[in-house]
């Protein structure tokens, strides 16, 4: 029996790097998962997989999250979990950031988490009972990164507790996940350089980078019964980089 037996789960970003492994995780738990992602072809790909539906998304776009979350409810007759994963990021320092950077960072990785749970929370209300997992950074926890990236998962880390307290009474769990580097299409860009990605796992207590893998398993946890009990929570995974 998979721990997401019979649950409809929608997975932003799902085309690709962490929202794919969540994807492929979930569909073999016995989700029917929605990998909704903006990159059209590489959700017809996903859709070959099975029980998976790739839906083209634009997280940023209000519209396109309140027709999504209908044709989900209305095609599946429930949306029992959602991961708002899709994100994107910058290497660009801070002297040049200007404000249409800020304004595009914020906009995907701020306001795209916010009118998911604006949209797929009253389907989850209509059934009291709904999991939601929001996906922010190491960075917003610690002192790196003076950035529009940093401000955007700062965003996600404080408008999760206010939806867990928000959504709580109507049986809706709002929790989020801090992940370190992970390897990634995002963060290939890390390989090239031997001596920065040497600096990095140096500095990691457990001594490697993340995994899609070790990302898709917590959120898997918080996406099942098996986290009942557990809203407003915070899980950093980022091999103990932060706690240093």
């Amino acid at each position: 029996m998979g721990r997401l037996d019979n649950k409809v789960v929608i997975i932003t970003g799902g085309a690709s790097g962490i929202g794919e492994g969540m994807v492929d995780l979930f569909a073999q738990e016995g989700a029917t998962v929605i990998a909704a992602d903006i990159n059209e072809a590489a959700l017809a790909k996903a859709s070959q997989k099975p029980n998976v539906t790739g839906m083209k998304l634009n997280v940023a776009s209000d519209e396109d999250w309140q027709a999504l979350a209908k044709e989900v409810n209305d095609r599946f007759g429930r949306i029992d979990v959602l991961v708002n994963n899709a994100g994107i990021s910058s290497e660009k320092p801070f002297e040049e950031i200007n404000s249409e950077d800020w304004q595009k960072m914020l906009t995907v990785n701020g306001f795209g988490p916010f009118a998911g749970m604006k949209h797929v929370a009253p389907y989850m209300a209509a059934q009291k009972k709904g999991s939601i997992v929001n996906i922010s950074s190491y960075t917003a926890l610690i002192g790196q990164g003076f950035n529009h990236y940093t401000a955007s998962k700062g965003a996600v880390r404080a408008i999760s507790k206010a939806a867990a307290t928000t959504f709580g009474r109507q049986g809706i769990r709002v929790n989020a996940l801090f992940p370190g580097i992970i390897e990634t299409p995002m963060t290939e860009a890390l390989s090239t350089s031997k001596e920065l990605l040497g600096h990095l796992i140096q500095a990691t207590p457990l001594q490697r980078l993340g995994k899609p893998l070790d990302i898709a398993q917590a959120a898997l946890f918080l996406a099942s019964d098996e986290s009942s009990y557990i809203t407003g929570a915070e899980l950093v995974i980022d091999g103990g980089f932060s706690a240093q």
